[in-house]
Formats: structure tokens, C-alpha cells, sequence
């Protein structure tokens, strides 16, 4: 390497190195030609019609030229009412055409040039003034005239000629930018518009998801690989008279991997795999929606046997409006359009559709019928084994330490999707590295865990010291609450550091995987919930606005157990839980009906805010050595706890052994019950 170069270094976001980029020569590009245009059409202003000739007057040009014998010949120019002059080459030195001929030039240079023009009004007078002049100076021999019309190219004709490219040219310029921005979808621009938009993965695309991508949802991977299966070897299923489905539907909550297992469908089927979302279909102008579905069936048509698949299908599959006010034409015509290609007079074969929503309570009826989605995939929250293997599937990637304990995540993970569970090890690996560590430690996922939970860790959060002696005691409330009741979830973690916008403080659990709860059990969530106000009333003699999303959470729990659960004497087994919410504007139930609920509702929440009162002055002591601790900690893990206070007197019990009084659905719960404590006001 020569002394005056110099090495550059490598990009780390890129694998150029050293290495120049080639040259490339020039493609041709259609903007030159529009350049040009108008390059030529700015010219053709921008020239005159004489530049080199000089104007008279036709006076001048009868008294000072041809009186005096010093034109050669001129020139009619009939089409632009023009007379050009040219004048002897021996006439160029006298005195007049010095003066009106600013520029000089050689009389060599002007033999058979134009040197003079004017303009004349009509022919016929000009003629009879030139014979006029004739007869009055018969010593003037007549000079020659030269009738002609000027072909210029920059005439009036060709300048519109050009206008109308320039015009034609931004016109073509204007519908490919469309065309590009998505309005018409690829080539054609607006003219495409009614194209279908999806994105075809034919035979032999390179798709990197496949079936073992996927964790944690054995049963739907069995539902669309028979599917898949189906596809591929359907005479194994036909040959005993069975016929394929239409189509499935993927419901669940978000995150739980609904748009993965469509791209694992997508890289196993060795058949077409058309994918696009539901907002595709809509557009600006009426029609479109209803175009692309019929262009979509078309594509997949010709290509079958294949698979479709509309992810986020509740945006055009809504349940059409009873009424005028709820009703929207454009999106209905569409829904009208994709009922009558999937099970329509003409039914089409080997074409399964696949749709995945969050929303299943919002879609038509019509669309959810046998024939038209034959299967309702349920894709929900995976438990600890499925946990564990999502977090299996997601450590690949990452340089784990050899002691962590994959079941201890999954343990303390309850109610987190797969998107959760993929964050949680980014985080994980984010951390680790700002540490300079080499491998990521068990440390690390669990504060990975607490920014998912809680969010950013404030440690320079500046609180006031009675403030933060507050925040320490209504912790220390919770955590002796869950402590020491026999159906709260048991405690893994207590800690004062801020977190996020307005957490001042949280206690965190490990909920049991349960799918039934009794009405001890909601109590005895209630009650660990009411754990920091009861702690504040008791230490303080006073309340803080800390327990504001702790009261929520009981209120909603409370009016659960009144109007959905029926757990309620006075209402008796009654639900007025509305899941299709049609009855948005009336209430199902009278105003003397919905004053005994709100007065339920306070019986169950001052009665559990009485037991939770009991509880800790018994327990005051060990809500004090807790709350001690705290601000000397800060953080407290279950074995400080047991350390401090002794172990919890009740073991968990497995799902087997729990005998619930009711039969009842899951309450809405969050992945931490415990105290998200607000600001305190000022």
C-alpha cells in the first residue's frame, strides 16, 4: 500500500470492508427524454422569429434603400406578413446602414443573407404602393422579389405539438408515481387499481418459517398441517369420502403467533400461498374493495390448489350495520363480494382461505358459518410447557449462561403471549451486553422481565423521603396480604424502585394456572389487592391517591362478580355481561336493578376492605420489618421475605387439587396483581 493512502476503516453496519463500489454505467431513463422536452420548449420561447436581422420601417425601406439602388432582391414571406431585405454587398459601407446596422459586418460574409425586415398589414396595399414607387422613379429598375413561406419549427403549430407532449409526459410521470405509492399496485398505476394486492409465494419460494419455528401451539400446528396435508396428498382424505375444508380461522389475542403459523403454513406448502392483509382491500374509491376481492380469486383460481391468507380479516369482515347509522356501504359490497367467492353459487376447489383476527366477537355471522370458515382455530396464551418452549425456540440465537433454568422463566412468565416471550429475551440480551457480559445470566432475564412489566427502571427519580416511606409501607401491605392468605398467588418479588410513567412501586406474583375461580379466591384477590391503601390507613392514619389503579383493578373485579358471575344473593344467577356489545346504548337492566348492583358491589368491596384491615393489624409487625427493609433494599425476593418473616403457611396447589364452588369463566387479570401506584398529588 502506497505511503500516501490511507486504509479506511470497516462499516460495522455493513460487510463492504475496503472494497469500492463499481462504477455502474448510466441506464437509460425515461426523465432524460422529459428534460429534453422541455429544454426545447423553454428554447423555443426563449428564440425570436429575426435575431439577425434588423427592423425598419417600410418608409425606410422605400426612401433610404430602394430610392437609392441599394437593394438586391427581397424576400415575401407571406405566412408571418414579413418582407426581407437583402442589400448589395458594394451598398453595406455607406452611412445609413452603419447607423441602423449596429453590428459590422465583412460584405464578404453577407452575399445572399438578409440584412433588413418590417412587417406589412395587408399584401394587396403593398403591392400597389411598391407599383406606385415603380412609376414614380422609372430610373429604378424593379428588383427581383422572392414570394416564400417559412417553415420554422418553432412555429405556433409546432409549440402546442409540444406543450401537448410536456402535458402527456407529466400525465405518464403522474400515474406511475401512483402506481409506485400504491394506489394502482405495480405496473399501470391507477389503471390497476382494482388489482388484487397480495403477495404470491409460489412453488419453491424461499419462506425461512417453517412448523419448527413455531412453539407452543401443538394443537393449532396439528389443525393447519392437516390442512397443509391435505393439500399436498388429497386423495388420502377424499378416497374415504371426506372433503376439504373451505377455510380456518386463527382467533386469539395479540402476540400469540397467528401471523407465524400462517408463515409457517406458507414455507411448508408446496402449493401457492397468496398473502395479504384485510386493509388492502380498502381504498379511496368505491368499488375497489370488491374489485381486488374478484381479482384475488381470479389469481388464486389459475393457480390451484393454493391457500389464501387475509390477516386482520375483521377489517373488512365487521358484521354489516341493521342500520343506516352503522352502516358503511364501501366495506359491505367488499364483505358481500368475499362471502359469495367463498361459498358462493359457483363454489371453487382446491382454494382454502386462512384469516386471523383478534376481534372474532366483531365479524358477520355469515363469514363465520360452516362452508365459509369450517374451522375456528383457538390460539391463546400458551401455559408454562408451552412457555417453555417458546422460550427454547427464542433462546436459539442468543449465548445463554449453563445455569439458566428455562422452566424458572416460563414459571415466572404467567399470561405472556409469544411476542411477550421474544421481547423478554431481546431485552435479556440488550442488558447483558450494556453489562459487557459474556453470556446472558438468569439476572438478566428477570430484569428483562421487570422492564416488560413495569418499564424502565428510574433509579434518579427524585422522591421525597415521606413519600417514599409511604410507597415502602403500602408495598410491605401487599406483599404480608399475599403472605398470609390462603387462595393470593404467591409472592416472588416486592420492590420501591419507580418504574415506567407513574409506577412508584410493585409487588409481583407468580398466578397459578388456573382457569376457575370461587368466590374466596376473587375475595382473597380483593383483599391482597386493598393490601397498600389498608397498610397506609393503618400506619399513617391517612390514604394517598398510590392505590388509584389498585382500586380499579377491585372494581372491575368486584362488578364481575355481581353482574357476569352471578355471585351475588340479591341479584341471584343473573349475567348481564353483553360479549357481542349490541346493546351499547341501553342498559339490560332497570335503574332499581342497577342501584342494588352498586350497592353489592360496595358490600363486597368494604367487606373486603374490613378483612384486609383485620389481617394486618395482626400482622403489623411483619409489615413494618418489611416496609424497614424496603427502604433499606429497595428490592426484596421471596427468600428475603422468608428470611424475614418466616415461610408462607399454604403451599400452592396444582390445578388437579382445587375444587371451585362455580363453574365460571376467567376474570379479566393482569400479569402482575399488584400495586402500579400513581403520582402523588401535590
Amino acid at each position: 500500500m502506497a505511503k500516501d493512502e490511507k486504509q479506511s476503516p470497516k462499516n460495522p453496519f455493513t460487510n463492504l470492508g475496503d472494497e469500492k463500489p463499481s462504477r455502474k454505467t448510466p441506464k437509460f431513463n425515461i426523465y432524460w427524454i422529459y428534460g429534453l422536452i422541455f429544454a426545447v420548449l423553454i428554447g423555443s420561447t426563449l428564440i425570436k422569429n429575426n435575431p439577425d436581422l434588423t427592423k425598419v420601417t417600410e418608409e425606410e425601406f422605400s426612401n433610404q434603400m430602394l430610392a437609392k439602388g441599394d437593394v438586391q432582391k427581397i424576400e415575401l414571406v407571406r405566412n408571418k406578413d414579413m418582407v426581407r431585405v437583402y442589400i448589395k454587398s458594394d451598398s453595406i459601407g455607406k452611412e445609413f446602414y452603419v447607423k441602423t446596422f449596429k453590428e459590422r459586418k465583412d460584405p464578404n460574409t453577407v452575399k445572399g443573407v438578409p440584412l433588413f425586415y418590417f412587417n406589412i398589414a395587408d399584401w394587396k396595399v403593398f403591392y400597389g404602393h411598391l407599383d406606385d414607387f415603380y412609376k414614380a422613379h422609372p430610373a429604378i429598375a424593379p428588383v427581383a422579389t422572392d414570394p416564400t413561406d417559412d417553415t420554422d419549427f418553432f412555429g405556433p403549430a409546432s409549440s402546442i405539438i409540444l406543450y401537448v407532449l410536456v402535458f402527456a409526459g407529466i400525465w405518464l410521470l403522474m400515474m406511475r408515481k401512483m402506481g409506485g405509492a400504491g394506489a394502482g399496485g405495480g405496473p399501470g398505476g391507477i389503471f390497476n387499481i382494482g388489482k388484487s394486492k397480495a403477495t404470491l409465494f409460489d412453488k419453491g419460494a424461499k419462506v425461512n418459517i417453517n412448523f419448527g419455528d413455531v412453539a407452543g401451539l401443538d394443537e393449532a400446528k396439528v389443525e393447519v398441517m392437516e390442512i397443509v396435508d391435505f393439500l399436498k396428498n388429497p386423495k388420502k382424505y377424499t378416497a374415504l369420502g371426506g372433503k376439504i375444508p373451505k377455510g380456518a380461522l386463527l382467533i386469539g389475542p395479540p402476540g400469540t403467533g397467528k401471523t407465524l403459523l400462517a408463515k409457517a403454513m406458507a414455507g411448508e406448502a408446496q402449493v401457492p400461498f397468496f398473502s395479504l392483509s384485510g386493509s388492502d382491500f380498502v381504498e379511496m374509491f368505491v368499488g375497489v374493495g370488491a374489485s381486488r376481492v374478484r381479482d384475488l380469486f381470479k389469481q388464486a383460481r389459475e393457480k390451484a390448489p393454493c391457500i389464501i391468507f387475509i390477516d386482520e380479516i375483521d377489517a373488512i369482515g365487521r358484521a354489516r350495520g341493521k342500520n343506516v347509522m352503522m352502516s358503511n356501504d364501501e366495506r359491505e359490497n367488499t364483505l358481500n363480494q368475499l362471502l359469495v367467492e367463498m361459498d358462493g353459487f359457483g363454489g371453487d376447489t382446491g382454494i382454502i382461505i386462512l384469516a386471523a383476527t383478534n376481534r372474532p366477537d366483531v365479524l358477520d355471522s355469515a363469514l363465520l358459518r360452516p362452508g365459509r370458515f369450517d374451522r375456528q382455530i383457538s390460539i391463546d396464551k400458551p401455559d408454562v410447557k408451552g412457555r417453555e418452549a417458546i422460550f427454547k425456540v427464542h433462546l436459539v440465537p442468543i449465548k445463554v449462561s449453563e445455569t439458566l433454568d428455562v422452566v424458572k422463566l416460563a414459571e415466572q412468565t404467567p399470561g405472556f403471549a409469544g411476542a411477550d416471550i421474544a421481547n423478554v429475551c431481546n431485552e435479556a440480551a440488550l442488558i447483558a451486553a450494556r453489562k459487557d457480559k459474556q453470556a446472558v445470566e438468569m439476572i438478566d432475564f428477570q430484569d428483562a422481565i421487570d422492564r416488560v412489566i413495569g418499564g424502565l427502571e428510574k433509579k434518579n427519580k427524585i422522591i421525597a423521603p415521606h413519600e417514599k416511606e409511604i410507597i415502602a409501607y403500602h408495598e410491605a401491605g401487599h406483599a404480608v396480604c399475599g403472605w398470609f392468605l390462603e387462595h393470593a398467588y404467591p409472592l416472588l418479588k416486592v420492590t420501591i424502585v419507580p418504574r415506567g410513567t407513574a409506577a412508584l412501586g410493585y409487588a409481583q406474583y407468580t398466578p397459578t394456572e388456573q382457569y376457575l375461580y370461587n368466590e374466596d379466591q376473587l375475595m382473597d384477590q380483593i383483599c391482597m389487592t386493598l393490601g397498600g391503601r389498608a397498610s397506609e390507613q393503618i400506619f399513617f392514619g391517612k390514604i394517598s391517591t398510590g392505590a388509584s389503579n389498585d382500586l380499579q383493578q377491585i372494581t372491575r373485579m368486584a362488578y364481575g362478580m355481581v353482574t357476569a358471575y352471578g355471585m351475588s344473593d340479591k341479584i341471584g344467577n343473573v349475567s348481564f355481561y353483553d360479549p357481542t356489545q349490541e346493546n351499547t346504548f341501553t342498559k339490560p337492566f332497570s335503574e332499581g336493578t342497577g342501584k342494588i348492583i352498586d350497592e353489592e358491589v360496595k358490600s363486597i368491596i368494604d367487606r373486603a376492605y374490613q378483612l384486609t384491615i383485620e389481617l394486618l393489624t395482626l400482622k403489623k409487625n411483619e409489615v413494618e420489618i418489611l416496609a424497614k427493609e424496603l427502604l433499606s433494599k429497595e428490592v426484596l425476593h421471596k427468600s428475603d421475605v422468608e428470611i424475614l418473616i418466616g415461610k408462607r403457611p399454604f403451599e400452592p396447589k396444582k390445578i388437579l387439587e382445587a375444587e371451585p364452588e362455580l363453574v365460571i369463566a376467567p376474570p379479566e387479570t393482569t400479569i402482575v396483581t399488584a400495586s402500579s401506584t400513581d403520582e402523588l398529588a401535590d
